[in-house]
């Protein structure tokens, strides 16, 4: 089953230089999944153009056109990553006829080429029910490697939610995860909103030892306290796999996501955070989900998803 479209160069504009200045003149697409093999270090970018996950969840629908929209954001913005990382596009994967679960083990499969080809990969979204699939292959990878690998969620909510009629969805990818990897399951959740998480998630997390911040430690007043126990938590395992859910950003900063909430964090907290994860230099793998350009306005969420993916990897690189 064929379950791929090939990258769009219209994706990747901006504005024009003589020499290599912004993303759009870096990046390389690449047609046919066409990896590069060669030794060297690079990014991959895919999308996940998936919304049957959200869809299951009961969330409102739009993430279909969530990565063409970061692309079009990230191409405008100024390049400074090192000159000897190449970028490549490698296109799309969507779920035809509903069948989540074949897309799933393609980007499962994709991601751990990606990562055995060096690669870091970084995977656009689509629905959040991506990072079961994602994690998959990084677990799989790390444990190759024979690393501990940590995931760290910047998130509204905690996705461990149980299967529907024996379904994953989007509400469902870290329990999934952890009953599918019950001894290599190391979960950290910033950003967690007590109103959108009943007691019997909390219960869960507890269950497969979930760490978390919830909401009202997730802000700079308290940034000593969170430094401490996400430093915690990197000093533990060997490499990390980034998830960041657009949705745990207040709307004021990102209305443009299927699960809006006015009581989210906002960028400044985020950053600090990523800073702190990319100075561990233990970072192997990012996506950004959960952005529905049918909400957004003036494209501020999708402006904000591009600079997560610009950050983390100028910060990783740099």
């Amino acid at each position: 089953m064929n379950l791929h479209h090939n990258p769009s160069q219209e994706n990747w504009t901006g504005r024009n230089a003589m020499q290599p200045e912004y993303w759009h003149q870096v990046v390389r697409v690449s047609p046919n999944l066409a990896f590069d093999t060669t030794s060297n270090q690079k990014v991959g970018i895919l999308g996940y153009t998936g919304e049957e996950g959200v869809r299951r969840n009961q969330g409102r629908l739009g993430t279909l056109a969530g990565p063409a929209s970061i692309r079009r954001c990230l191409g405008s913005l100024a390049h400074h990553l090192p000159v000897g990382l190449p970028l490549f596009d490698y296109g799309d994967l969507f779920t035809q006829e509903g069948d989540l679960e074949s897309t799933h083990q393609a980007i499962t499969d994709l991601t751990y080429q990606l990562l055995k080809s060096n690669h870091f990969p970084v995977w656009l979204g689509g629905g959040h029910d991506l990072a079961f699939a994602h994690g998959s292959a990084v677990l799989k990878y790390s444990q190759e490697q024979g690393k501990k690998l940590g995931i760290i969620n910047l998130d509204a909510h905690f996705d461990l939610r149980p299967l529907v009629a024996g379904k994953g969805h989007s509400g469902s990818p870290f329990y999934q995860l952890a009953s599918n990897h019950p001894n290599e399951f190391h979960y950290l959740a910033l950003g967690i909103q007590r109103a959108a998480n009943p007691k019997s998630l909390f219960e869960t997390a507890d269950q497969v030892q979930a760490k978390y911040l919830v909401m009202e430690d997730f802000r700079l007043q308290h940034w000593e306290y969170m430094e401490e126990q996400i430093s915690w938590f990197l000093d533990r395992v060997d490499a990390i796999y980034l998830t960041v859910d657009m949705d745990g950003f207040s709307s004021a900063f990102a209305p443009g996501v299927s699960a809006p909430s006015p009581m989210g964090f906002d960028p400044e907290v985020a950053f600090k955070v990523f800073d702190l994860i990319a100075k561990s230099k233990k970072l192997i793998s990012l996506d950004v989900v959960e952005l529905n350009p049918t909400y957004d306005q003036d494209q501020a969420t999708a402006r904000l998803a591009a600079r997560c993916v610009e950050y983390v990897l100028r910060k990783n690189f740099g």
